[in-house]
């Protein structure tokens, strides 16, 4: 292809409150503290990655993401996006900690070739779907306030409520049981982000089970070193354990597959990368074991590459891409359109679809 090597590289901080403080098992994030990266092509064409880094999660923030992606600029002119993959690589060997900067780099330059095609992204990818119905998360917050949300998302069309645990036993007892009352006829999903050991997540499930509570999945109960920790909740529960933190990269995945504790992989691009997260997904696929996508604290344009890498490949069980800000808030339109709780996305636009306002 003609024209298709990188002419310019802009990086910019995101900086956006949220409305409500997100809390999880192992902390509260009151704004969103993310990076964009644009390149521009030789022929024109702009493509655009989003970092979102999460320090308890990836050990990146902000600064480590802006310094790391402005270190690159110098390295990226000139290369051609068709090499996304051998860019990629170089990267990986230079900067294998900066997991959520390299995303966006990835990010960035899939988002231009494939406008250099004309194609969208999941188009690209394989197809398989074009929409997504995910779940919304109700994080760690009092009862009366979990049954509040409950009521309001069942009255959105939510099916699945997601909600965050691991921080106190007792008080994740009352929320479930609170979201239940609020919202008896939605299924649950539980995320510990590493909360619990590993009996305390089997007592924790046990308790649930004498209120006739059984979640759909439960997300990363133990810490994620703790392989042998999550296999003592798989082997001790019939309710699927999925691996969140535990899977980085593809060489995590398969340590995963071999230890045999886990029924699901959460793949986030923030944790692995795109090209990365193709790797995990084979294993995973290859291994049996079932595959869900999710998010970190993201505007439009992650989630929205998100959307496409799931309907591209298809196969996810479980979408947990549920945004956090409202439309008037977000820096960019276009992409996947959302309207509670599904995404749709349009063949009409070539990439990720997502331009800036």
């Amino acid at each position: 292809m003609k024209g298709t090597r990188i002419k310019s590289v802009t990086v910019e901080p995101v900086n956006i409150p949220l409305h409500e403080p997100f809390t999880i098992a192992i902390g509260t994030k009151y704004n969103i503290e993310n990076a964009f990266v644009t390149i521009r092509l030789e022929n024109g064409i702009e493509g655009i990655g989003e970092a979102a880094p999460l320090e308890p999660i990836n050990g990146e923030n902000q600064a480590t993401v802006l310094a790391t992606l402005n270190s690159c600029r110098e390295f990226l002119t000139g290369q051609d996006v068709v090499h996304y993959r051998q860019v990629s690589k170089h990267l990986k060997s230079v900067f294998w900690a900066q997991v959520t900067a390299r995303c966006a780099i990835e990010m960035a330059m899939i988002d231009a070739f494939t406008r250099s095609l004309g194609i969208p992204l999941y188009r690209f990818l394989g197809g398989a779907e074009e929409s997504l119905e995910t779940d919304y998360t109700i994080d760690i917050v009092p009862p009366d306030t979990a049954r509040s949300n409950a009521i309001k998302l069942k009255n959105k069309g939510y099916r699945t409520i997601k909600t965050k645990v691991g921080k106190n036993l007792v008080n994740d007892i009352d929320r479930l049981l609170a979201i239940r009352e609020g919202a008896p006829d939605c299924m649950l999903m539980l995320d510990a982000n590493q909360g619990y050991t590993g009996p305390q997540a089997v007592h924790f499930l046990n308790e649930l089970e004498k209120n006739n509570i059984r979640p759909e999945i439960f997300e990363q109960p133990v810490a994620k070193h703790d392989l042998a920790g999550m296999r003592f909740v798989k082997e001790h529960t019939s309710v699927p354990i999925a691996a969140d933190e535990s899977v980085f990269t593809s060489a995590d995945a398969i340590r995963v597959v071999r230890e045999g504790c886990a029924d699901f992989i959460n793949i986030k691009l923030m944790k692995s990368g795109i090209v990365e997260a193709f790797d995990i997904a084979a294993i995973a696929r290859s291994a049996n074991i079932g595959l869900m996508i999710g998010c970190m604290l993201e505007t439009k344009l992650a989630l929205s590459c998100s959307v496409h890498f799931a309907a591209g490949l298809g196969g996810f069980r479980f979408v947990d891409l549920d945004p956090h800000l409202s439309p008037d808030q977000e820096p960019v339109t276009g992409g996947a359109a959302f309207t509670d709780p599904m995404y749709q996305l349009n063949a009409g636009l070539p990439g990720i679809g997502v331009v800036r306002k």
